[in-house]
């Protein structure tokens, strides 16, 4: 019996203490660590700035008429970014156009205002849609099929897709089917005036 108890003392007495921490070394790998973020993240940011000088020719967003006449409908919602019509990947960062945010949709006879608080503001003219629909994604925002508002309209040379999502998603569709018949309304009224 005594065996036993003495075996774990000749245990214990054999361990050795552990190594003592190389805090040198362990300092130098996290800042290696943190400076190599903070190169990704300036070259996440120049490459976010190079495309916007890309896209300099776009021009100016139109600001909503003084009078923008009665609202058709109004949307809370989140604005979640703006691509080249057909590519959902080639998002458009110039003039605000690439900031996500919170947003405020007016439709209108004369548009779709889209107020932003903490971005810019910007105004679809009625003249300038092209279309509406639901979709599922845009430049790096994939919802569930039908989550997505996505409004087409041209600016200057570009066709532009914007997407919206609003807070009570049932929404969209009466959204797209107000925008699609506002661009069917002014199409008509372009080719009579011609």
């Amino acid at each position: 019996m005594t065996s036993a108890p003495s075996a774990l003392i000749n245990l214990a007495a054999e361990q050795k203490s552990a190594a003592v921490t190389d805090w040198a070394a362990r300092i130098g790998w996290v800042v290696g660590l943190l400076l190599f973020i903070a190169l990704l993240y300036w070259l996440m940011r120049e490459g976010w700035k190079w495309r916007g000088t890309l896209q300099g020719d776009l021009p100016e967003l139109p600001v909503a008429p003084a009078e923008p006449g009665q609202a058709r409908l109004e949307m809370e919602g989140r604005y979640h970014g703006s691509t080249t019509a057909g590519q959902w990947l080639d998002r458009i960062v110039a003039h605000g156009l690439g900031t996500r945010s919170r947003a405020s949709l007016t439709l209108t006879e004369q548009g779709v205002a889209v107020a932003r608080p903490g971005a810019r503001d910007f105004f679809i003219p009625a003249a300038a849609l092209r279309g509406a629909r639901l979709d599922k994604g845009i430049a790096g925002k994939v919802l569930a099929e039908g989550g997505l508002l996505v409004i087409t309209w041209q600016h200057g040379d570009r066709t532009i897709d914007s997407g919206f999502r609003s807070d009570r998603a049932a929404e969209h569709a009466a959204w797209a089917e107000a925008l699609t018949a506002l661009h069917n309304q002014h199409s008509t009224d372009m080719e009579g005036a011609r």
